[in-house]
């Protein structure tokens, strides 16, 4: 069959018709599938089948076409049927069908665009930005308990599992100072993860008598408050660090997080075969979450008990360090009496385990604040976020020690700023935060983070007192004078009235 022949037989079957009407008919069922299917919750599969049925029943559409002649007398083998060229009005009326259905399916798309384009749009000025997928605050757990004094215990399962999750590279983990002002099972657990920028939140309670222990845990989205995964244990003490595992294991494999095997080994690790001293730990790490000069002393004592029971538990050591290293911020002792001691401790913890990246922290701070030794510090800082990336309170450090020391402002920013996603409730990193703005002249930045840092609290003193300053040299020294005297008022420091005085001057 000549070429000329094949395309006039083509034109004779009424291939041609049935692929220019198959095309606009298939684009219109698509588009009414993207617009019909998502309002009644059927998933993005069923539109993908739907493409694909179309795809593929086009060549047998033509094949039927060529073969096959629908007639009067019903459908017939193409060859046995006469075929006519049709009345001029069933041409219209076939080419009006075509018109009319392409006029709805090209309408269909482009309202879709403008409707989802505007909608996106709203949601955008509405929400605030999407939480990663891989995102989660454990809050506090409750304690179920009959002795309420065993609070502390409650604490330390969260503590651990917060421990062993930070580890996880692959996932966005909040830190507990900014999860404590939740109570367990809150009403809104959407603003809740909203204010602490993640998609899933881990509830749990804890009850111990005796030497058992049963933990309950639940993992929810916060997004659409579907619960992903809930379980209950029941265990001695003494099994209650393969439960934690387990339980940290689990939350990554649900959020679909990539572990190492170095990951997998240290959320595995058992910290102590003592169950004596993981108890005193609990308790030291307690007191010492309370942050005062008294309790910084309360902390040491558990944490040396501890170490008495165990002398290679390697985090009671990192605990101790930790201890005497904030004594002297709180007033509870002098830098040459505490530091030695710090230095001792954590120097004991990386020898007994040099995978903590809580003691190369410690460490770290010690050779860069005390020692001005801020290359190793660096060095040190940078080994404590590979072993814990969501360690808040090493980038919080590195940020505000030898990299803003040293005048390294774009890298000082950029830890200073994961300090305060992975810890936004902090007060102190908020305002850390601006202060690294702060030395690097960019001070309309620093402004903003420290009004972001009084928004948390009115009342801490820091924040204002940064704030003046920043406004100081701005040169707008009546609202400096203003930040100065609300500095004065939270905090009586001389050293803020000495800027008031010398605002004055200025004026």
């Amino acid at each position: 069959m000549k070429i000329d022949n094949f395309f006039a037989e083509l034109k004779r079957r009424n291939v041609y018709k049935v692929a220019i009407a198959y095309a606009v008919v298939g684009w219109l069922l698509i588009q009414v599938a993207t617009q019909v299917f998502p309002f009644f919750e059927i998933p993005n599969w069923g539109i993908r089948l739907i493409v694909l049925l179309i795809a593929v029943g086009f060549p047998i559409a033509l094949v039927i076409a060529w073969a096959f002649e629908l007639t009067p007398e019903g459908i017939k083998r193409a060859e046995d049927v006469d075929l006519v060229t049709p009345p001029r009005s069933r041409n219209r009326a076939w080419i009006s069908l075509v018109v009319v259905a392409a006029v709805f399916s090209i309408g269909l798309f482009f309202v879709g665009r403008y409707t989802g384009q505007r909608s996106s749009a709203l949601s955008g000025r509405a929400s605030s930005p999407v939480a990663p997928g891989k995102s989660i605050a454990v809050l506090p757990f409750e304690n179920l308990s009959d002795e309420k004094s065993n609070a502390y215990f409650a604490e330390g399962v969260q503590d651990e599992i917060l421990t062993r999750l930070a580890k996880v590279a692959d996932l966005k983990v909040i830190s507990r100072t900014s999860t404590q002002k939740y109570k367990s099972a809150p009403e809104n657990l959407r603003a809740i993860a909203q204010e602490l920028g993640v998609a899933n939140i881990l509830e749990g309670s804890v009850q111990k008598a005796s030497d058992q222990v049963r933990v309950n845990v639940q993992l929810i989205n916060a997004t659409n408050d579907a619960h992903l995964w809930a379980d209950t244990y029941d265990r001695k003490v003494t099994d209650l660090f393969a439960v934690e595992s387990e339980i940290a294991k689990t939350i990554a494999d649900t959020l679909q997080a990539k572990l190492s095997g170095s990951e997998r080994t240290a959320i595995a690790k058992e910290p102590t075969a003592d169950s004596e001293a993981y108890e005193l730990y609990l308790k030291g790490n307690y007191f010492w979450n309370k942050r005062t000069g008294t309790d910084f002393r309360k902390a040491i004592d558990y944490f040396n008990q501890a170490i008495a029971k165990d002398p290679n538990y390697a985090r009671a050591y990192v605990g101790l360090a930790n201890s005497y290293l904030l004594l002297p911020n709180y007033g509870a002792a002098a830098p040459q009496d505490s530091i030695p001691p710090a230095r001792a401790a954590v120097k004991k913890a990386l020898e007994l385990d040099n995978t903590l990246g809580e003691a190369y922290a410690t460490s770290a701070k010690i050779h860069s604040e005390h020692d001005f030794e801020l290359e190793d510090g660096i060095t040190e800082y940078e080994r404590a976020i590979q072993l814990s990336p969501n360690n808040a309170t090493a980038h919080h450090w590195f940020g505000t020690g030898p990299l803003m020391a040293l005048a390294r402002f774009d890298r000082a920013i950029a830890e200073s700023k994961r300090s305060v996603e992975l810890d936004p409730l902090s007060l102190v990193n908020n305002a850390d935060f601006g202060w690294v703005y702060f030395n690097a002249r960019r001070y309309d930045e620093a402004i903003v983070q420290f009004r972001k840092t009084i928004e948390i609290d009115s009342h801490f003193y820091l924040a204002h007192y940064y704030l003046g300053e920043a406004l100081q040299l701005k040169g707008q020294l009546t609202e400096a004078i203003a930040e100065y005297r609300t500095a004065v008022e939270l905090n009586d420091d001389p050293l803020v009235q000495c800027n008031i005085e010398i605002g004055h001057d200025m004026d």
